[in-house]
Parts: structure tokens; sequence; C-alpha cells
């Protein structure tokens, strides 16, 4: 495919991090994961000291586990670790569907949660939690989440088609009437639930780390991995489609089908991580903007920032709501709402004032 890295506008333009100064950055970020990692495990009603954390963790991986402390290799393995490791995966993951549907739409206000995927997801999961594995097939929570957010990605999917494309107005329409009709429904099973259901559908609503395992990592991080290797290689392709359809599709980039796919994945990245840990809204809103802003426009910047940057904000979010109110722990999608609702208003004021 020809050169497009560099047709689109802007992508030269000076920006607070460039040249050496991003592989910086990047090595940076990535150097900063591992203490950050090891002092949110080591955070909590019982106190890990990092040396320990690491020694628990390493054992795990490439020792003998018969030496440690029962009580800390529970507290640090069975507990901390999975739940700090699905926060980092799941911000990641969030940040990558924000880039893929900002690109898609050519919009940066665009949100995984803007496209009913998130409303479906909730759904399925509050008909688990209210009606029992008999109304869900004995698919359980995330099982019924996924399922949700498949059948609105479909719904989605064939509003937005016209003339047999996608198209990019459509897709924002259709995803707004799809997330509130999931909105409605999923309003109308809390009012049938009954005062013990309702605190946990409520607090599954708001996203939740607590409770994490090791094998609620598995569908996240898969579903991460393998759509950052591909995202790696799409990086000019990203930047044609973000100049404009003909303009992609002049330098050769088949314009509908990268379309789909990257309403595909970024779906089915926000179904994984929505099944896994409830509603986290605003990350993919939040972090790709403002990496964009250090780095510049360019896809093959962003997108790893994207998703160090995006593991490294949740991890800290969620260490604020297990520390601000101990013992007692908060959602984490309160915290990114109250994050991510001045920073939405402030990008809302800067486009108004951008168009006039």
């Amino acid at each position: 495919m020809p050169r497009t890295a560099d047709t689109s506008p802007g992508l030269k333009r000076p920006h607070l991090v460039s040249g050496p100064g991003y592989a910086a950055l990047v090595v940076g970020l990535v150097v900063a994961t591992v203490p950050v990692v090891a002092f949110a495990i080591g955070v909590g009603t019982v106190p890990v000291p990092v040396g320990e954390v690491v020694g628990v963790v390493w054992a795990h991986l490439f020792g003998d586990t018969s030496g440690l402390s029962p009580l800390t290799d529970q507290i640090v393995w069975q507990f901390r670790a999975p739940r700090v490791l699905l926060a980092a995966v799941a911000g990641g993951a969030l940040s990558l569907a924000g880039v893929c549907l900002q690109t898609l739409v050519r919009n940066p206000l665009a949100d995984p949660y803007l496209f009913g995927v998130t409303s479906g997801a909730s759904l399925g999961a509050v008909v688990a939690l209210t009606a029992g594995a008999g109304a869900t097939a004995g698919l359980g929570v995330a099982g019924s989440a996924f399922v949700g957010s498949l059948i609105s990605l479909v719904v989605v999917f064939v509003l937005a088609q016209r003339g047999g494309r996608l198209v990019g107005t459509s897709l924002v329409l259709a995803g707004v009437a799809v997330a509130y009709l999931g909105s409605a429904a999923t309003s109308y099973l809390q009012l049938q639930a009954n005062p013990a259901e309702l605190r946990g559908v409520m607090f599954w609503l708001l996203g939740s780390l607590s409770g994490a395992g090791w094998d609620d990592l598995v569908a996240p991080a898969t579903a991460t991995a393998v759509v950052a290797v591909w995202l790696a290689t799409r990086g000019r392709a990203m930047n044609a489609l973000s100049v404009g359809d003909d303009t992609a599709a002049g330098l050769g980039v088949d314009v509908h089908r990268l379309r789909i796919v990257l309403l595909v994945t970024a779906s089915l990245l926000t179904a994984a991580v929505v099944s896994s840990v409830g509603g986290i809204g605003f990350v993919g809103l939040i972090v790709p903007h403002a990496v964009r802003l250090v780095v510049g426009p360019d896809h093959r910047k962003v997108i790893p920032v994207s998703l160090v940057a995006g593991a490294l904000f949740l991890v800290l979010v969620d260490l604020v709501t297990r520390t601000i109110d101990r013992p007692n722990e908060m959602p984490v999608g309160i915290f990114t709402a109250a994050l991510g609702a001045p920073f939405f208003l402030v990008l809302l004021r800067r486009r108004k004032q951008a168009l006039r």
C-alpha cells in the first residue's frame, strides 16, 4: 500500500513530545508501569511492602513458593495482583477502543460508550443478576454481558449502513439510539429487582474491579494483545482515514473494510472489558485525546502510548477507589466519570471555538 503516514494535516506539527523525546516517553511509561503496579498491589487494608510484593510475584513466576508467608501470598497473588493487572488491561483496552472509534468517525469526542456496546453488555449482565441463570442459559454475568454487547453491535451495524456502506454519522445516531434503548431496559429491570440484588446491580453498572480473579483476565488480556498487534500494523491507513474517505481511497486504503474492522475491533474490546469489570466510562475519551495533545495525531505513535497510558491511568484510579474511604470501596466508574465529564466539556468548548 502507498505511504500514507505523512499525508494527514498536522502530522508534522510540533507537539509537546517529538523526535527522540517520543522514544524516551514510551520507555518512561513502560518502566514506570512496574513500580506503579507493585505499589498498587501492596496498598490495601493489610499493607504489603513493595519488596515483599516483588518477592511473591517472582516466586510464583520463576521460583519456589514454599518459603512464602501463606497470608502474604494469598493477599498478593490471589486477591490484589489479578485485580491490579485487570485494571491495567481494562484501561489499555478502553483506550485502544477510543482510538479506533475516534478515527472511525473522525471526531475526538467519540467514546466506546457512544456506540451502544456498553449498554448492551450492561443489559445482559443485569438480566443475569436479576433473572438468574435460567434466563441466560447458564452463561453467567460475564457471558451474558458479552452476548448483550454483541447483539448491540449487530443492531448498530445494520442500522448504520447506507447503500451497503457504513456511514460515520449514521454510526453515531444508531449507537445513541441503541444505547438509550439498552439503558431503558436496564432501568426497568432495576425497578423489578429486590433490594438484595439492587446493590450488586448498581455496583456492577458503575464498574468494579473487586473480586477479580485470574480467570477474569483471560478474555480482555487476549483481546487487547491481539488488537494492539493488529493496530500497530494499521497506523498509516488510520492516518489516511482520519483525513477523509476520498483521500484514504486515493492512497489505496479500502475505506469500507477498514471502517468495519475498526468498529468490530472497538466493540469487541469494550465488550471484553465490560463483561469482566462492568461499566467504566470516559477512559476511551480522556486517554487517547490527552495522548494526541502530547505526541500528535500520528497513529503509529498514538496507539502504543495510549495502550500504556490507559493502563497506568486505570491502575491509579482503582488505587484511589480503594483508599479514599477505607475500608469501604467506591465503584471505579464514579471517579472516571468525575474526571471525564469536565474533560468532555472542555473538549466541547474547544471544538466550538475551533469551528467559529
